[in-house]
């Protein structure tokens, strides 16, 4: 079994000797590869630069021959940039929009969601070329934030830590705020659409900043709209969904129609496992931050999770949240061996 029918196995939750393994955030600037590579030109040149950006993207791959699938590099927020809304990375950390969404008809200015494909053509054009340079040895995952994190940062204008702004919309001023989340909702239809065209084996939603709005109003503000977008994407296509900080909300994201539900590493994966239905699989869920500390307690925290999933199907082992710039290779290469050793 090559590492794409492992994966589509695992979504399938079929028994496996092993869970499928990736990490969140899986290129980036813990590899001095990547940093060579950033050294020569900026974040946003690299995501644009279809050679680039699939160079990138394949580097963690060659590095660790354990992982079983090739995520693309590129960002969330290229979705309000091709809508006619960019961005920029502060100095001192964090994004800053153009400009903030704080009208109506500001909304109603952004590009059409048919318009999206051909301005993101850059990133169907990386994901053909990891398409032929793959040549099926991987799962290749595409992905975009879901439509309330991309409302976020539209509406603050960027990074937020109240995200005051997107609650007032959502609570004051409901009619434009649906109208935003329309607009984002068909622009990500499209673009997933472009992507599974391009080659994509599946496509992760996440949505990152879910769990900042009130637990009721999740559905409203959120849920709605991805289950609107997977209903549009073609039946029983692999859709992966990664919401931070709404473990409460699991049941009802499990009957979205995603195929897998991404858990951050505060859920205890194995209990989680025995409430959702059957066929729907999990991911995650180690702790990010340990791969900052040693290779023997990476080791050991990674088989405690492996042991405690031990005979459960649909199980793809992957961090809790995006692999940080302070990962240890060293402390990498023990959780690849972990798992990919691992026999069930």
């Amino acid at each position: 079994m090559n590492s794409r029918e492992r994966f589509l196995a695992a979504c399938a939750c079929t028994p496996l000797d092993r869970p499928p393994l990736w990490v969140m955030r899986q290129a980036g600037r813990y590899l001095p590869e990547y940093r060579a590579l950033k050294a020569k030109s900026s974040f946003l040149e690299m995501v644009r630069t279809p050679a680039v950006a699939a160079e990138v993207t394949l580097q963690p791959l060659r590095r660790y021959a354990g992982l079983d699938a090739a995520i693309l590099f590129s960002d969330i927020l290229v979705i309000p940039e091709a809508l006619g809304q960019g961005y920029k990375f502060r100095d001192e950390g964090g994004i800053a929009m153009e400009y903030r969404l704080e009208t109506r008809a500001q909304i109603d200015t952004l590009a059409p969601a048919d318009a999206v494909p051909a301005q993101l053509s850059y990133v169907t054009d990386t994901l053909a070329l990891l398409k032929k340079e793959l040549a099926g040895s991987r799962a290749l995952l595409g992905f975009g934030g879901s439509p309330w994190t991309l409302a976020t940062y539209m509406v603050e204008g960027g990074s937020s830590d109240e995200f005051e702004r997107i609650k007032l919309l959502f609570y004051t001023e409901r009619a434009t705020f649906d109208a935003l989340l329309e607009k984002l909702t068909a622009a990500l239809i499209a673009y997933f659409r472009a992507q599974i065209a391009a080659g994509a084996d599946a496509i992760q939603i996440f949505d990152s900043w879910g769990g900042i709005i009130a637990g009721p109003d999740y559905e409203a503000a959120s849920l709605r709209w991805i289950r609107q977008i997977i209903a549009a994407l073609p039946h029983d296509f692999p859709v992966i969904l990664y919401a931070k900080g709404t473990a409460p909300h699991l049941t009802d994201q499990a009957f979205t129609g995603a195929r897998v539900l991404s858990l951050d590493w505060t859920c205890d994966l194995a209990i989680v496992r025995r409430t959702l239905p059957a066929n729907v699989a999990v991911q995650g869920n180690l702790d990010p931050v340990l791969l900052n500390t040693t290779p023997e307690i990476v080791t050991h925290e990674a088989s405690r999770l492996l042991e405690s999933m031990r005979g459960a199907r649909g199980h793809i082992f992957n961090l809790g949240h995006g692999i940080t710039p302070r990962a240890k290779l060293e402390c990498m290469a023990a959780l690849v061996e972990t798992v990919t050793s691992w026999k069930n």
